[in-house]
């Protein structure tokens, strides 16, 4: 993987992105597509020690579908001894969102988990402190989710 991107790169890919239906472009960074989510703190742990990535730079989720029964989640790291990138996904049920934290492992992972289970409604299970940081506390819903109606208006004002 080039640590500059070439000539031009950019532009294609932003061209792409606006493609109605386009393929995904692979840029050649390494990913984990972990199946049993129970291993995630183990899976980290070993990222973390074994392998070198030391900085954790992003825990999110993603909502593909209204109809799609699951949460894509999706945890970015970064050795930054080799500048080389490495994706962890897994999948997680919207009906059943308890997914370890690994807060403890990558305490960078507090904030991220916080915003994640506050627009998705995942339970971080083992983390520190789930209280809001984007929404008040009487917020009802999650609003990163691609079935999530807005409501007509939140306390007087008006949210259309």
């Amino acid at each position: 993987m080039p640590l500059i991107a070439p000539e031009g790169e950019t532009k294609e890919l932003v061209r792409r992105a606006k493609e109605e239906d386009a393929d995904p472009v692979w840029r050649g960074d390494a990913f984990i597509l972990l199946r049993d989510l129970a291993q995630l703190p183990e899976v980290m742990t070993h990222c973390r020690d074994q392998l070198g990535y030391s900085l954790l730079y992003d825990v999110t989720a993603v909502d593909l579908s209204s109809d799609d029964a699951d949460l894509k989640l999706v945890y970015g790291l970064r050795n930054l001894k080799t500048k080389a990138r490495l994706v962890v996904q897994a999948r997680v049920a919207k009906e059943a969102t308890q997914v370890p934290s690994v807060s403890f492992i990558y305490p960078a992972a507090d904030w991220h988990e916080r915003e994640a289970a506050e627009m998705y409604g995942i339970t971080y299970v083992g983390h520190p402190d789930l209280r809001k940081l984007l929404l008040p506390d009487d917020w009802d819903g999650f609003p990163l989710r691609k079935d999530y109606e807005y409501p007509d208006e939140y306390h007087g004002v008006s949210c259309t």
